[in-house]
């Protein structure tokens, strides 16, 4: 006959790990997602941390007191929104290269409300997400965010993270870096085109000083710049390579800060 038995003290410390799950469920890219529904998201932290319970290291957790015991649920609340937020600012490289894009076809102006993220961002800005999006899908992504959440049980077990806030700090700064770095990288074909655009049109404003090169400048911006992100598609998995590997670091930076 089988025979289970759980404690409060089970009880406890199951808790402990869905706070940590939860948390970079409600932050990580594709889980964190609006129009996911909130049942599912539930559903996949409390199953996530029914599966791995009986594997957490858990000699670290001791507390005394309802207090003691709050600020366990604070710790690895931290933990699961530091990791979730590691792996979802890089999102933000793709929409820093899609506003600089749209600024040089001309299209800074025509934003729209992104219901995902709840935020005002540029066209470009926004199918070049959407793509990036697409391909984490594909390319299982998404798992691997799954998988280094529960990685980290092995080197911060519950109760055994030590935030260490300079080797947090230099990790944003590193990302910062790499943001620009990479975020000019997507958007270099654009810019090589518009800027030889801008220098045929500053040559034809002194051949031809009759022309409103300001209206025709304009249309031809866009036109280029659409036809350039039409040609470069077929760079966009590159893109998505850059921005994964940037992710990946991201996550290791910063579960490193906290053991």
């Amino acid at each position: 006959m089988f025979e289970y038995t759980f404690s409060l003290v089970d009880l406890e410390i199951l808790i402990l790990i869905l706070v940590r799950i939860s948390c970079f469920v409600f932050v990580a890219p594709f889980y964190s997602m609006s129009n996911v529904p909130a049942q599912a998201k539930i559903g996949l932290s409390a199953f996530t941390a029914l599966l791995i319970a009986g594997t957490v290291d858990t000699t670290a957790v001791t507390y005394t007191g309802m207090i003691g015991y709050a600020v366990l649920v604070v710790r690895e609340g931290i933990t699961g929104l530091l990791i979730g937020f590691a792996a979802n600012i890089c999102n933000s490289i793709i929409l820093f290269a899609g506003n600089i894009i749209d600024m040089d076809i001309g299209l800074a102006m025509a934003q729209e409300f992104d219901p995902l993220s709840r935020t005002q961002v540029t066209m470009t800005g926004h199918l070049y997400q959407y793509m990036v999006l697409m391909l984490m899908v594909i390319t299982n992504m998404h798992h691997f965010l799954l998988r280094a959440l529960i990685d980290s049980y092995t080197v911060i077990p519950v109760n055994g993270q030590v935030f260490q806030w300079d080797s947090l700090l230099k990790s944003m700064m590193q990302f910062m870096s790499d943001l620009f770095l990479i975020g000019f990288r997507i958007m270099l074909p654009i810019f090589v085109c518009i800027m030889i655009l801008n220098c045929i049109l500053g040559i034809m404003a002194k051949v031809a000083p009759q022309m409103n090169m300001f209206a025709v400048g304009m249309q031809m911006k866009v036109l280029v710049g659409l036809l350039v992100l039409l040609v470069t598609v077929i760079l966009l998995p590159g893109v998505a390579d850059f921005i994964f590997k940037e992710m990946r670091q991201m996550i290791v930076s910063v579960i490193e800060g906290m053991y």
